[in-house]
């Protein structure tokens, strides 16, 4: 039995593949998705809450899509922002081998993917999208967002969206403690047992 999981750094299950049909802030596309990622064979609910309550994103400028999976916001941040440069960041191989193959059946030239360490340190980010690894647990996942908050542009901002069963009040009162730097997290919406949460630099 294998012990993978979606953060796993290269999956050892065997690799299936399924297509499926989404329609991502108004676009139709047909992507792959793979076993040994985060839910592999299905759009999972907070990334759909993610994408229905985010603002639509600025024309241009750095994007991140952090713990991107097999690419779902990666992607439509690719194309609601054809002029930005999007980062789709994951430590799990297979997650960002997928990632790249849809933004390339899509013609996304926009779009790069990559590990957390070799994302470039001097690059701000003007927006970041996140539904964050909670299960890496919560020292490793404080530690990330500590490391990500901080290379935020001074106009830049963070959309989460966690649980609201997984944490995620929890999460927003640790971050508007300080414990992760200068920043105020304000939760914008509920739904569906999920909390989106926006944040920003004090």
């Amino acid at each position: 039995m294998s012990g993978d999981h979606y953060f796993s750094d290269n999956p050892e299950s065997t690799l299936r593949q399924s297509a499926i049909t989404l329609t991502l802030r108004g676009h139709n596309v047909e992507l792959s998705t793979a076993s040994g990622t985060f839910s592999p064979g299905s759009l999972d609910t907070g990334t759909s809450q993610l994408l229905k309550w985010a603002p639509t994103p600025p024309e241009g400028g750095r994007f991140v899509d952090l713990g991107c999976g097999w690419g779902a916001l990666t992607v439509a941040l690719g194309l609601e922002s054809p002029s930005a440069s999007v980062w789709g960041i994951d430590v799990n191989e297979r997650a960002l081998a997928t990632t790249a193959e849809n933004a390339a059946t899509l013609k996304l030239s926009n779009v790069h993917t990559c590990r957390p360490e070799d994302y470039p340190d001097d690059a701000p980010i003007d927006l970041l999208w996140s539904n964050p690894p909670i299960r890496v647990g919560k020292e490793a996942l404080h530690e990330m967002l500590k490391l990500w908050l901080a290379r935020l542009a001074p106009a830049g901002e963070a959309w989460l969206v966690v649980a609201k069963k997984l944490g995620g009040d929890t999460l927003q009162a640790w971050l508007n403690a300080g414990h992760a730097g200068d920043f105020t997290a304000e939760r914008t919406e509920t739904s569906k047992g999920y909390r989106i949460l926006r944040v920003r630099r004090s």
